[in-house]
């Protein structure tokens, strides 16, 4: 059986959070470009994803087009795995949390199988902040692979209390040829033994019965953004009947159909390069947009600021911390803060001399 080896894995910043009920999360940034989101499926482990034959080829190939930003979801991978709460909302709190960090006030954001739901309910809260979201293999109700047959649900579960943890990967074998049926053995055996490593069997069972009650169709309608979804048509762990719900139900969205069974494309098959340059294409817009702004940037005498930004560098040029400016404009602290990195990050300055340098060109202009 193949298993997750070290290596050297692409540059990629890697941090720490808490969300609201103190559950500790990770995430990381890699690539370059305009900020893409990336809300992934159960099944992640932002270290081992980059050895993956499976997982690799699509955080090459983001990074290549966006400064991706990713994140394990609270049970998985290198967040914490002591969680009591798999439900929807807490789930959605550590999205929140996790962007909060994030210095850009708008982004893409992609919702991966399980992850739609909280990409959809994210951009439907948060329109402003969403500039274009993208679903793919997406999970409206429910979890991968649900079965309306009770005893074949109540089989899964038993699978994956009897199996999960253990070395031999039989068990694991059963999500495995659900999620990628047309993998080659080595490609199988890394998602084997990705399972094993992402959670444990006690979480895998409580996060799919958590993930069982959700149903964001009501939702869809609320959704601003241009939407792009993408479906295998034979997906076997997403039925492409979901794609072709969100895309109706979402106000601005298209639908393209991958000729695939699996659910995790595979680098080697001909839907790859499809949906590849149809996030590309999509994601195009931003990258122009992203480009100018680089471009312009640093030649640029003023700062291309918005209206709050501006308020908060006017105070900051009066001497105030963040708590005083948070304090005068009604503000959380951490709003202040992310306003202020997305100007450091229009100024094309970082570090400790970055609140400086932009107070100081602020004040060269008024």
């Amino acid at each position: 059986m193949g298993s997750i080896a070290e290596g050297a894995a692409p540059a990629q910043d890697l941090r720490f959070c808490r969300s609201a009920d103190g559950t500790r999360l990770a995430w990381a940034t890699h690539g370059s470009g305009p900020p893409l989101v990336i809300a992934s499926c159960w099944l992640s482990h932002l270290q081992y994803d980059w050895q993956s034959p499976v997982w690799r080829h699509f955080l090459e190939s983001l990074g290549h087009i966006a400064t991706t930003i990713r994140y394990d979801e609270r049970g998985f991978g290198l967040s914490d795995w002591e969680v009591d709460d798999f439900g929807y909302e807490s789930r959605l709190r550590d999205l929140e949390t996790v962007l909060d960090q994030q210095p850009h006030e708008q982004f893409a954001l992609m919702g991966m199988s399980a992850g739609a739901p909280l990409a959809i309910g994210y951009a439907a809260r948060h329109p402003e902040r969403v500039s274009r979201l993208i679903l793919y293999a997406p999970i409206g109700s429910g979890c991968f692979a649900k079965s309306d047959d009770q005893d074949a649900e109540t089989a899964l579960l038993a699978i994956i209390k009897t199996g999960w943890a253990r070395k031999e990967p039989i068990f694991r074998r059963v999500f495995t040829s659900v999620l990628i049926p047309d993998a080659t053995e080595e490609q199988m055996s890394w998602l084997d033994e990705l399972q094993r490593m992402s959670t444990s069997p006690e979480n895998a069972m409580a996060s799919r019965l958590a993930r069982a009650d959700v149903d964001v169709s009501g939702l869809l309608s609320q959704v601003r953004a241009p939407t792009l979804v993408l479906h295998a048509r034979d997906d076997r762990a997403a039925n492409f009947a979901w794609g072709r719900r969100l895309s109706a139900g979402i106000p601005d969205a298209r639908l393209v159909c991958l000729d695939s069974k699996n659910h995790i494309l595979l680098g080697d098959e001909p839907a790859w390069p499809v949906w590849l340059r149809e996030v590309t294409e999509f994601l195009e817009p931003e990258r122009s947009t992203h480009s100018a702004a680089a471009g312009n940037g640093h030649a640029a005498e003023a700062l291309a600021v918005s209206g709050r930004e501006e308020e908060i560098l006017g105070l900051a040029a009066q001497g105030l911390d963040n708590a005083q400016i948070a304090e005068a404009l009604v503000l959380s602290v951490r709003t202040v803060e992310r306003h202020l990195q997305n100007v450091y990050a229009k100024a094309g300055v970082s570090g400790r001399a970055a609140r400086t340098a932009v107070v100081a060109r602020y004040l060269a202009h008024h």
